[in-house]
């Protein structure tokens, strides 16, 4: 019995002893940084939800930044135009234990509870596009988007300076808004610079409906607000898409889409510029004048995760830069707050 316990001690010390070469990285000039270790930056995305050409592209955006090729690991979680599910997407990333969330509200409020639980799990969160409402800005990293409102005073400034060339009065402009979600950021800044600047200029504003961003909610919206008026003549739609709507439902309804308000026209007032349909309508003059939506967030998004990569603090709120287009040769600038914006002709994306 000893000599036979003796041989198995023999063998497992052996056996041991090869293992130990087998592993050991400097028997093999192995990295155990790289056996252990995946270096890639894991990103969870929560994005809204798909119900808009802009929203394709600032998806397709994040998609092409976070890629393996850059040192990334990308997990994509579309909403469905629910908070629901991207709170339940948000817990899910901090189970998997990310190094950063992204999110793209749908919504401005909601959002304490679940941004509290990934700051207990000391998780950076950068919110895009829409923002958040909460009580401690502390619960976010940063946000990187769009200046909604100053996108609307844009388009609200376009309009004063169009009237005032061709000689309109402002009691003579009957306006309707299609808004965008009720609750979203672009919403929310949008309708405000258009009520804004109807109050101050004397306009007519007749009606604000949501539209949802979408082409088919924004078609039914103007079927019904061509049965309660007979006088419109500007349309301010909230994106591309309802705008894209909104001339199906005026020319089914046997009226003309244009510039030409004197000649009975109705105006196109849109945003975005994202839509390759909608910028061949500003093209052949059914939309008139569009105020781009930057959907290009992701370089943005990575150059901020490579500023906290690197221990420092980015800037809280960061801001796109962004376009007002416009066919018509009547106004070539406009000033929003003390700055020039000049308006350009909108360019077909290559290919």
């Amino acid at each position: 019995m000893k000599k036979i316990l003796s041989v198995v001690v023999f063998i497992l010390c052996t056996l041991l002893s090869g293992c130990g070469n087998i592993y050991l990285p400097e028997n093999k000039g192995l990295d155990t940084d790289k056996i252990t270790t995946d270096e890639s930056i894991v990103v969870g995305f929560s994005q809204l939800g798909a119900e808009s050409d802009w929203r394709s592209a600032n998806t397709q955006s994040m998609k092409s930044t976070f890629t393996e090729e850059n040192g990334y690991k990308l997990i994509f979680e579309d909403g469905q135009q629910k908070q629901a599910n991207q709170i339940m997407a948000i817990r899910t990333f901090i189970q998997q234990e990310v190094d950063y969330i992204v999110l793209a509200p749908v919504i401005e409020t909601g959002w304490d509870t679940v941004l509290q639980e990934a700051k207990d799990s000391k998780i950076p969160v950068i919110i895009v596009d829409r923002k958040v409402s909460v009580s401690d800005e502390s619960l976010f990293a940063c946000w990187v988007g769009s200046d909604f409102e100053l996108e609307g005073k844009k388009a609200a400034e376009w309009l004063k300076q169009y009237t005032i060339a061709k000689g309109i009065a402002p009691q003579d402009l009957h306006i309707v808004n299609i808004q965008g979600t009720i609750g979203a950021s672009a919403q929310i800044g949008r309708t405000k610079s258009l009520a804004d600047a109807a109050r101050l200029n004397g306009w007519d504003l007749m009606a604000q409906v949501p539209g949802d961003f979408t082409q088919a909610k924004g078609k039914e919206v103007m079927e019904s607000f061509l049965k309660q008026y007979d006088n419109i003549n500007v349309v301010y739609c909230e994106n591309d898409n309802e705008a894209l709507g909104v001339i199906e439902a005026i020319e089914a309804a046997g009226k003309r889409v244009g510039s030409d308000i004197k000649g009975g026209e109705i105006m196109i007032i849109s945003f975005d510029g994202v839509n390759e349909e909608a910028i061949n309508y500003i093209l052949e003059d059914k939309i008139t004048c569009i105020a781009e939506c930057n959907p290009h967030h992701g370089p943005r998004v990575q150059a901020i995760i490579e500023s906290l990569e690197a221990g420092h603090t980015p800037d809280k709120f960061s801001y796109v830069d962004e376009k007002i287009f416009s066919l018509d040769i009547n106004v070539k600038k406009i000033t929003v707050d003390g700055i020039d914006y000049e308006v350009a002709a909108p360019v077909l994306p290559v290919g």
